[in-house]
Protein backbone atom coordinates (compact mmCIF):
# COMPACT_ATOMS: atom_id res chain seq x y z
CA UNK A 1 0.00 0.00 0.00
CA UNK A 2 0.90 3.62 -1.18
CA UNK A 3 0.29 6.75 0.66
CA UNK A 4 0.11 10.04 -1.03
CA UNK A 5 -0.56 13.52 -1.01
CA UNK A 6 -0.60 16.50 -3.42
CA UNK A 7 -0.31 19.35 -2.31
CA UNK A 8 -0.40 23.40 -2.94
CA UNK A 9 -2.55 26.36 -3.47
CA UNK A 10 -5.98 26.26 -4.57
CA UNK A 11 -6.03 26.38 -8.32
CA UNK A 12 -2.79 24.34 -9.29
CA UNK A 13 -5.59 21.50 -10.24
CA UNK A 14 -4.26 18.87 -7.25
CA UNK A 15 -7.73 17.95 -6.56
CA UNK A 16 -7.90 16.60 -10.11
CA UNK A 17 -4.42 14.97 -9.88
CA UNK A 18 -5.43 12.87 -7.24
CA UNK A 19 -8.44 11.88 -8.71
CA UNK A 20 -6.72 11.01 -12.29
CA UNK A 21 -4.06 8.87 -10.03
CA UNK A 22 -6.65 6.88 -8.19
CA UNK A 23 -8.85 6.59 -11.43
CA UNK A 24 -5.40 5.63 -13.17
CA UNK A 25 -4.66 2.51 -10.12
CA UNK A 26 -7.85 1.36 -10.67
CA UNK A 27 -7.57 1.50 -14.47
CA UNK A 28 -4.47 -0.88 -13.75
CA UNK A 29 -5.92 -3.27 -11.67
CA UNK A 30 -5.06 -1.93 -8.43
CA UNK A 31 -7.69 -0.35 -5.05
CA UNK A 32 -7.74 3.34 -4.47
CA UNK A 33 -9.02 5.65 -2.15
CA UNK A 34 -8.84 9.71 -2.97
CA UNK A 35 -10.01 12.46 -0.70
CA UNK A 36 -9.22 16.39 -0.75
CA UNK A 37 -9.40 19.43 1.55
CA UNK A 38 -8.87 23.14 0.91
CA UNK A 39 -8.97 26.41 2.63
CA UNK A 40 -11.65 28.74 2.16
CA UNK A 41 -10.00 30.48 -0.27
CA UNK A 42 -10.76 28.70 -3.05
CA UNK A 43 -7.98 30.08 -4.79
CA UNK A 44 -4.64 30.65 -3.26
CA UNK A 45 -5.83 28.68 -0.02
CA UNK A 46 -3.78 25.60 0.70
CA UNK A 47 -5.27 22.34 -0.87
CA UNK A 48 -4.52 18.70 -0.92
CA UNK A 49 -5.52 15.78 -2.77
CA UNK A 50 -4.49 12.46 -1.19
CA UNK A 51 -4.79 9.00 -2.36
CA UNK A 52 -4.01 5.57 -1.10
CA UNK A 53 -3.38 2.74 -3.78
CA UNK A 54 -3.21 -0.89 -2.86
CA UNK A 55 -3.21 -4.28 -4.25
CA UNK A 56 -5.45 -5.53 -1.55
CA UNK A 57 -8.89 -3.74 -0.02
CA UNK A 58 -8.33 -0.74 2.11
CA UNK A 59 -10.04 -0.86 5.09
CA UNK A 60 -9.17 2.95 6.76
CA UNK A 61 -9.21 5.48 3.51
CA UNK A 62 -7.17 8.28 5.54
CA UNK A 63 -3.66 9.11 4.76
CA UNK A 64 -1.70 8.71 8.17
CA UNK A 65 1.64 8.86 7.06
CA UNK A 66 2.53 9.74 3.10
CA UNK A 67 4.90 8.00 1.39
CA UNK A 68 5.21 10.46 -1.28
CA UNK A 69 4.27 14.04 -1.08
CA UNK A 70 4.10 16.30 -3.80
CA UNK A 71 4.41 20.41 -2.51
CA UNK A 72 3.97 22.67 -5.36
CA UNK A 73 4.54 26.30 -2.84
CA UNK A 74 6.51 26.61 0.05
CA UNK A 75 3.35 26.86 2.27
CA UNK A 76 1.85 23.64 1.72
CA UNK A 77 5.50 21.84 2.18
CA UNK A 78 5.17 23.65 5.59
CA UNK A 79 1.79 22.53 6.46
CA UNK A 80 1.57 19.69 5.10
CA UNK A 81 5.15 17.65 5.24
CA UNK A 82 5.60 16.96 9.24
CA UNK A 83 3.90 13.61 8.69
CA UNK A 84 5.85 12.30 5.28
CA UNK A 85 7.85 8.99 6.51
CA UNK A 86 11.64 8.82 6.97
CA UNK A 87 11.87 7.33 3.92
CA UNK A 88 9.29 8.62 1.74
CA UNK A 89 9.56 10.56 -1.56
CA UNK A 90 9.66 14.35 -1.56
CA UNK A 91 9.11 16.06 -4.93
CA UNK A 92 8.70 20.19 -4.62
CA UNK A 93 8.29 22.56 -7.33
CA UNK A 94 11.55 24.33 -7.62
CA UNK A 95 9.54 27.23 -9.49
CA UNK A 96 7.99 28.02 -5.49
CA UNK A 97 9.59 26.11 -3.22
CA UNK A 98 12.54 27.70 -1.96
CA UNK A 99 13.58 25.94 1.60
CA UNK A 100 13.63 22.17 2.39
CA UNK A 101 13.96 21.20 5.90
CA UNK A 102 17.03 18.86 6.06
CA UNK A 103 15.45 16.31 7.61
CA UNK A 104 13.74 14.95 4.21
CA UNK A 105 16.74 13.10 2.56
CA UNK A 106 14.82 11.67 -0.55
CA UNK A 107 13.67 15.15 -1.85
CA UNK A 108 13.34 15.60 -6.02
CA UNK A 109 13.24 19.34 -6.85
CA UNK A 110 11.39 19.97 -10.29
CA UNK A 111 10.32 23.31 -11.92
CA UNK A 112 7.42 21.82 -12.66
CA UNK A 113 5.15 25.06 -12.76
CA UNK A 114 8.21 26.98 -14.52
CA UNK A 115 8.30 24.04 -16.94
CA UNK A 116 4.61 24.34 -18.06
CA UNK A 117 4.91 27.58 -18.31
CA UNK A 118 8.05 27.95 -20.82
CA UNK A 119 7.53 24.52 -22.66
CA UNK A 120 3.74 24.36 -22.95
CA UNK A 121 2.36 28.53 -22.60
CA UNK A 122 0.30 27.89 -19.28
CA UNK A 123 0.92 27.17 -15.92
CA UNK A 124 -2.26 25.16 -15.95
CA UNK A 125 -0.66 22.51 -17.05
CA UNK A 126 1.60 22.00 -13.90
CA UNK A 127 -0.88 19.25 -12.46
CA UNK A 128 -0.65 16.71 -14.96
CA UNK A 129 3.57 17.34 -15.38
CA UNK A 130 3.37 16.96 -11.36
CA UNK A 131 1.04 13.41 -11.83
CA UNK A 132 4.12 12.21 -14.68
CA UNK A 133 7.00 12.54 -12.15
CA UNK A 134 4.62 10.69 -9.49
CA UNK A 135 4.23 7.51 -11.82
CA UNK A 136 8.04 7.86 -12.62
CA UNK A 137 9.48 8.08 -9.32
CA UNK A 138 6.95 5.26 -7.57
CA UNK A 139 6.24 3.28 -10.54
CA UNK A 140 2.73 2.84 -8.52
CA UNK A 141 0.59 3.26 -12.21
CA UNK A 142 1.59 2.10 -15.21
CA UNK A 143 2.23 5.03 -17.41
CA UNK A 144 -0.25 3.55 -19.68
CA UNK A 145 -2.89 3.24 -17.10
CA UNK A 146 -2.25 7.27 -16.50
CA UNK A 147 -2.28 8.55 -19.68
CA UNK A 148 -5.58 7.09 -20.21
CA UNK A 149 -7.22 8.48 -17.14
CA UNK A 150 -5.57 12.15 -18.12
CA UNK A 151 -7.18 11.42 -21.44
CA UNK A 152 -10.68 10.85 -20.13
CA UNK A 153 -10.42 13.93 -17.77
CA UNK A 154 -9.23 16.63 -19.56
CA UNK A 155 -11.10 19.06 -21.58
CA UNK A 156 -11.78 17.67 -25.40
CA UNK A 157 -9.28 19.18 -27.27
CA UNK A 158 -6.53 19.92 -24.87
CA UNK A 159 -5.52 16.00 -25.38
CA UNK A 160 -2.41 16.23 -27.31
CA UNK A 161 -1.04 19.48 -25.20
CA UNK A 162 -1.48 16.97 -21.51
CA UNK A 163 -0.42 13.87 -23.46
CA UNK A 164 2.99 15.99 -23.74
CA UNK A 165 2.62 17.49 -20.24
CA UNK A 166 2.47 13.81 -18.62
CA UNK A 167 5.40 12.61 -20.65
CA UNK A 168 7.71 16.25 -19.84
CA UNK A 169 7.08 15.16 -15.85
CA UNK A 170 8.26 11.88 -16.26
CA UNK A 171 10.81 12.79 -18.02
CA UNK A 172 12.24 15.24 -15.86
CA UNK A 173 13.03 12.82 -12.65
Amino acid sequence: MLQFRLSGSGGQGLILAGIILAEAAIGDGKEAVQSQSYGPEARGGSSKSEVIISENPIHFPKVLGPDFLLAMTQEALNKYAGDLKPEGILVIDSTFVKEVPAIFTNVYSVPITKMAKDQLGRDLFANIIALGTVAKLTKVVAFEALEQAVLARVPKGTEEVNRKALRLGFDAV
